[in-house]
């Protein structure tokens, strides 16, 4: 059976990348010392969550004498398109009506749809 990819990383590669976000482009070293500062993990597991993340396409990277530099790939916001995109999917059928609800505290008894809710309501899906 093939192995789907998810879009979402699992919260170590998220780390790593909201690392490299901040710093722009980075080495392992550098990427290390913003992680442990909630998680304290060895240079190579760092190194081998980068890799991954490069056989992904959510970094670049390119040596700078002898070590490598690596730097995201995609926006921030992007990979947050794609993880609401996929909790609407997974937990609501698809039906942005019915996440804005739940938000809202309400339940969704008839399903509005999205192109009768009002514009500031909606989410936006142009990049979904």
């Amino acid at each position: 059976m093939a192995r789907t990819v998810r879009e979402v990383p699992p919260p170590l590669e998220l780390a790593c990348l909201s690392a490299l976000w901040s710093l722009e482009e980075a080495n392992v070293k550098s990427v290390r010392e913003v992680v442990a500062q909630s998680r304290p993990l060895a240079y190579t597991t760092i190194m081998t969550v980068l890799d991954r993340l490069v056989r992904k396409g959510k970094l670049t990277r390119r040596k700078v004498g002898r070590s490598f530099v690596y730097a995201p790939s995609q926006t921030r916001d992007l990979l947050r398109r794609a993880a609401v995109r996929e909790l609407v999917e997974g937990y609501f059928d698809g039906s942005e009506a019915d996440l804005i609800a739940f938000l809202n505290g309400k339940p969704v008894t008839t399903p509005i749809p999205v192109q009768e809710m009002e514009p500031e309501r909606r989410i936006d899906t142009a990049l979904l």
